[in-house]
């Protein structure tokens, strides 16, 4: 699985006859507001309307959650102020591979590429998609749940649609985040203030006389809470994915984060706080789709515009991971460690096509699982392992290369405080979902002969070479018969 160059080169006859090659990269596109729309695309996609349920479920009590959900914000701008130092000294697209890859070398980064490829992204795509499709179908089952057949061909229907978007102009997918972005907060707005209008009313359910009883006090049930609300948060990293292509990355970086997530933490704790003005704990509990419900209650006839909202935030949010982590694959072949084909760009659309049709594929596959929850636990454990190791090469690197340039140089109590964080989340876990947090260690795990194999064995027998370069071909192929249908259209 190795590559032979870096970037993809066309050739092209020059005057006198010679060939001449010209990298062919990708571009600097993306601007202050761009960067902003894909930290908050990706963060609000169907976290708020899926995670109030888990959170709740987890802590006990209204108060709790509503803590947990501030403090969840907190935690994701200390991690993304730590990723800016990061994102500015190791000026790489890749996120965490970068990082990982920079700090400690090639095995630890390709176990990140590994479970980032079968387990992060992919299922975050798959969680996200299946929650626009429910709401999409929601209306048309009022009374019962949609078929699974039909929300999974939607949700695939979703994801394949969007990836075609982005394989046939980057221009073209930062216009459909942007406007998603701008549909999904409004959303959220109009919860928040029918919250507001109830309050201000007194019409409002029980949720706030007793907001502490019931509390939890078992940490690995309060650190389960944490990563229903973190998974909310999930996306404040990855900017990251796409600095190469960032215009003015030292200021627009840090500028994007502290923008957005302060501006997601507000939004996400009015809007339970609207939750809990208009449904009871109980209630709450006993739903599958709490927009849906709150809207039911208080929109009347007007109720169908709420699932609308939720699939325009929920789409927007499976663009935002689709531009961003075909960026990681694209990245992780570039360096060796996946096929070569991956790390190939589209010369007519400047995008790599390859990569995206990788991902697409790789989340697919994550659609056969309709448990959400249970996905979003695999997730946020192998996610926080992988991230308190990036959190623990800014600080191996401050200690080995002190004389690293950084533009953007945070305080060292961040990172700690961070990684203490990530520490706990970790941990916790182990002792109330052992099987699940097992699992991860299992993914994780069979990367390391995925490496040996594919990445050091470097004297391969001639048929397994063969087998790689058919698949290698057979797979550029495709990628141009899907080039020169897109050059018809």
């Amino acid at each position: 699985m190795k590559m032979a160059e870096s970037d993809v080169t066309e050739k092209s006859q020059n005057n006198g006859g010679d060939k001449e090659s010209k990298s062919v990269k990708l571009k600097k596109e993306l601007g202050l507001h761009n960067a902003v729309a894909i930290i908050v695309g990706v963060i609000v996609g169907s976290g708020i309307f899926v995670s109030p349920k888990g959170v709740l479920l987890e802590a006990g009590s209204v108060g709790t959650s509503l803590i947990i959900w501030g403090l969840c914000g907190f935690i994701s701008l200390i991690g993304a102020t730590c990723y800016a130092e990061l994102g500015t000294c190791i000026l790489k697209s890749g996120a965490d591979y970068a990082y990982i890859m920079e700090s400690f070398g090639h095995l630890p980064a390709f176990l990140y590429l590994w479970v980032a490829l079968i387990i992060i992204i992919p299922t975050g795509n798959a969680i996200t998609a299946l929650t626009f499709a429910n709401y999409i179908l929601q209306p048309l089952f009022p009374d019962c749940e949609a078929p699974a057949s039909a929300v999974t061909l939607l949700a695939a229907l979703c994801i394949t649609i969007l990836t075609f978007i982005n394989i046939v102009s980057v221009k073209s997918a930062v216009r459909v985040q942007d406007i998603f972005t701008v549909a999904k907060i409004l959303a959220l707005v109009m919860i928040i203030i029918t919250g507001i209008v109830k309050i201000c009313q007194g019409d409002i359910e029980d949720s706030f006389e007793a907001p502490f009883e019931n509390s939890q006090q078992e940490p690995g049930k309060v650190a389960l809470a944490f990563y229903s609300g973190l998974f909310s948060y999930a996306g404040w990293n990855y900017l990251n994915f796409v600095t190469e292509e960032l215009k003015d990355p030292y200021k627009n970086l840090p500028r994007a984060i502290w923008i957005s997530i302060p501006l997601v933490t507000i939004i996400y704790v009015l809007t339970n706080i609207a939750y809990f003005a208009v449904m009871t704990p109980q209630e709450m509990l006993a739903s599958n789709a709490v927009a849906v419900t709150f809207a039911n209650r208080t929109y009347g006839v007007m109720a169908w515009i709420m699932p609308l909202f939720v699939a325009f935030s929920t789409f927007g949010g499976v663009n935002g991971a689709i531009f961003t982590s075909s960026r990681l694959f694209f990245v992780g072949a570039r360096q060796g460690h996946l096929p070569g084909f991956l790390a190939t760009i589209s010369i007519k659309h400047y995008t790599p096509m390859p990569s995206l049709m990788f991902g697409c594929l790789m989340s697919l596959i994550m659609l056969s699982s309709n448990d959400v929850y249970a996905l979003i636990n695999y997730t946020s454990f192998v996610e926080s392992a992988f991230i308190c190791v990036s959190i623990a090469g800014l600080l191996y690197l401050r200690y080995s290369r002190p004389d690293m340039e950084r533009k953007i140089k945070v305080n060292i109590g961040f990172p700690v405080f961070f990684m203490v964080i990530c520490l706990f989340l970790i941990i916790m876990p182990l002792t109330s979902s052992p099987m699940e947090c097992f699992i991860g260690i299992i993914m994780v795990i069979t990367g390391i002969p995925v490496y040996l194999i594919g990445v050091v064995w470097e004297s391969k027998p001639k048929w397994f070479r063969d087998i790689l370069e058919k698949f290698t071909l057979l797979t550029q192929k495709a990628c141009l018969s899907v080039r020169e249908e897109l050059k018809e259209d």
